[in-house]
């Protein structure tokens, strides 16, 4: 190879690096790229999010709802996650179990609804 063509080789090859250095930094910053960790968090706190919207219609739909929203004033607040899984409305169609997010994130739900 002549001198020429290795010092294009080289500058070809250290452009490459920087130009996939800054796509990178642009992807990142303002393409909307996100790492395998952050879109697991943001996933997992999408379906607590809509499963305690599921829970608070749950609770809602209740026959006596009125009467439990009573109870559930009276609850203290430390207490309201308790009602909240005794009621079972945050029990998921399917599920055996419910979540402890969604039972927590449905009680705050519930006394957004109360303070409104």
């Amino acid at each position: 190879m002549t001198d020429e063509t290795t010092t294009k080789l080289k500058f070809g090859g250290w452009g490459s690096v920087a130009g996939a250095v800054i796509v990178m930094i642009v992807g990142f910053s303002w393409g909307g790229w996100v790492t395998a960790g952050t879109a697991k968090d943001r996933t997992e706190k999408a379906v607590v999010a809509s499963r305690s919207a599921i829970c608070v219609a749950q609770f809602m739909k209740a026959s006596d709802h009125k009467g439990q929203l009573k109870a559930f004033k009276q609850t203290d607040s430390w207490k309201r996650s308790d009602f909240i899984a005794k009621g079972g409305w945050d029990k998921m169609p399917g599920d055996d179990q419910a979540k402890d997010l969604v039972t927590s994130a449905c009680s705050d739900g519930i006394e957004t609804l109360i303070s409104k």
